[in-house]
């Protein structure tokens, strides 16, 4: 049985001390984040848990549709570790199953409604889901992508028609009316898949981080005593994919007794708008969004004073953009830093580090992107292992309770990330390199690894040219990431034609519609007449990367 750590919080096992005599081996922790939301529907039942276009759900209707949705997952026989694919925009139904699912004790599988056809196909293939829940727009999709798959235990829809099954998709209304909102909690351990978080490898082939119940417990913890304090009378606004990072302040939220803001999708107005509307007390925005809502007009006249934090994250950020967003949204900026395979940020640069900077204390801190929060713990090392400090270089990694199991089905890259370091063992590379000075504050210099991350999403070269490559005139191609004021970076493809065919930029970025998702595709292509090599003959990514970056401290943006 785990040593267990006890706090305000949470009594909770330490990973690692399973085998220690502890006293009382009968007795184990139950682990299930459902508690908080029955917990929550007792403290606050007309309080709205989530508000989105003009509807209200509250505590007590979210447990009840959430237990009568368990009830309904039970009855179509789903069980404890099957894994249920998720495909929608942002809507309440998200919220929903994930309350659902963890009650229940399934894996959840969210998977990015933006992809095209082809990347559905192969996440789908690749997670095997023993059910799929989508909206109208991706249910055609998924059954063209289950149908060489075993047969999934139910297809949900999320907006049918309300009267029951429609073309094998039986109706998610439907489906709660027939049950009982009598509660469901299993009982579940710490080392239990919760989520899969998919992202493509730099290989181009698929990878899932495999976040545990364990990992789910670590990430709330340390939001709700980190930046994300909050009770009930406060909002938060998430209007980027709640199936990805912003989704991960859901359960901290529900947690608190707070309200989730949820936007359909992104457009500047509508988002000031809300905010003045809805006396928004807290918002999540990846760079590319705070760069456009800089830009909105009605940014001048919107009353923004209910903020207490804009929080950003998922790409850098530059400090000029940083300094224009304190102007516009006054003193409440902070920056997170994290990963799937963190579950969720490990480093914070806080509201007190943007102002100690902005106010010439420390104005280097701009560059950072914080230091170390929560439970794990955060060191840049060395090839050896070693700590750096000062000028010197490593690689940013982590260890700790939120660290994630490994990829699914992908033992070699889980080997590669998860592993011993000087001697210990369970440390994650993370791929960043980064310096670190003499008060801890850590500052991302370049990437090992080849991601780039475009407005908040990971983009991998080799699959972006791997699509062009099947261009009849492509002959080579090298993607990169290139400075964008916008996007934080952009996707650059650095193409080299075949003898005797033609082709312009535009054709190759429309060659890649329907290949690729719109936030993978070139945003600008280049002609050369050769790619440079290094002296084995392989593509020099890094020389052909360089010259867009020239003349800038840090490699990324």
């Amino acid at each position: 049985m785990p040593i267990r750590y006890q706090n305000w919080l949470f009594d909770y096992p330490i990973a690692g001390t399973e085998s220690l005599e502890c006293g009382h081996p009968e007795r184990r922790h139950a682990m299930n984040l459902g508690l908080y939301l029955e917990r929550s529907a007792t403290f606050w039942p007309d309080r709205p848990a989530v508000l989105f276009r003009d509807h209200a759900l509250s505590y007590r209707q979210l447990e009840q549709r959430s237990n009568r949705l368990a009830q309904a997952l039970r009855r179509l026989g789903l069980q404890r570790g099957d894994r249920v694919a998720i495909v929608s925009p942002n809507r309440p139904e998200i919220v929903e199953l994930e309350c659902a699912f963890y009650k229940l004790g399934l894996v959840k599988v969210a998977l990015n409604s933006r992809l095209a056809a082809a990347e559905l196909a192969d996440e789908l293939a690749n997670a095997e889901p023993a059910a799929c829940v989508a909206a109208a727009q991706h249910r055609a999709l998924v059954d063209v992508a289950v149908a060489a798959l075993p047969a999934p235990k139910a297809r949900i829809a999320l907006d049918g028609d309300g009267d029951g099954d429609s073309a094998g998709w039986a109706d998610y209304e439907a489906l709660l009316r027939g049950e009982p909102d009598t509660p469901i909690r299993e009982d579940l351990r710490d080392d239990e898949l919760a989520v899969l978080h998919y992202t493509s490898g730099s290989t181009g082939k698929l990878k899932a981080a495999m976040q545990t119940v364990g990992n789910r417990f670590a990430s709330l913890r340390k939001i709700v005593t980190g930046r994300m304090q909050a009770g009930p009378g406060d909002v938060l606004l998430l209007c980027g994919p709640i199936t990805h990072a912003s989704g991960m302040f859901v359960q901290p939220m529900l947690f608190q007794g707070a309200t989730i803001l949820l936007m359909e999708g992104f457009r500047p107005a509508e988002i000031l708008e809300a905010i003045e509307r809805h006396r928004v007390t807290m918002c999540f925005f990846v760079p590319a969004m705070i760069h456009a809502l800089l830009a909105e007009p009605s940014i001048r006249s919107r009353d923004l004073s209910s903020l207490r934090l804009v929080s950003y994250g998922a790409a850098p950020m530059s400090p000029s953009r940083i300094r224009e967003a304190w102007a516009a949204f006054g003193p409440v900026l902070a920056q997170g830093y994290g990963a799937g395979e963190t579950t969720g940020g490990v480093l914070s640069l806080s509201i007190d580090d943007h102002r100690r900077a902005i106010g010439g204390e420390r104005p280097e801190l701009l560059a950072a992107c914080g230091r170390a929060i929560g439970e794990a713990e955060v060191r840049v090392l060395d090839d050896a292992g070693r700590p750096v400090q000062g000028d010197a270089i490593g690689e940013i990694c982590v260890r700790g309770p939120d660290v994630f199991a490994g990829y699914w089905k992908a033992p070699e890259s889980t080997r590669e990330a998860l592993g011993e370091i000087g001697g210990q063992d369970g440390w994650l590379r993370t791929g960043d390199l980064a310096r670190v000075d003499h008060e801890g504050y850590v500052y991302i210099v370049d990437r090992k690894k080849e991601m780039l991350v475009s407005g908040g999403f990971n983009v991998y070269p080799r699959e972006v040219e791997s699509v062009l490559a099947q261009h009849p005139a492509v002959y080579e191609a090298c993607v990169v990431g290139v400075p964008d004021d916008h996007w934080g970076e952009a996707v650059k493809a650095v193409v080299v034609l075949r003898t005797g065919r033609e082709a312009d930029a535009r054709s190759l970025m429309d060659f890649c519609d329907g290949r690729l998702a719109g936030f993978k595709r070139p945003r600008s292509v280049d002609f050369v007449p050769a790619l440079p090599k290094n002296g084995n003959g392989k593509l020099s990514r890094k020389d052909v990367r360089e010259p867009y970056w020239q003349g800038r401290e840090r490699r990324v943006n």
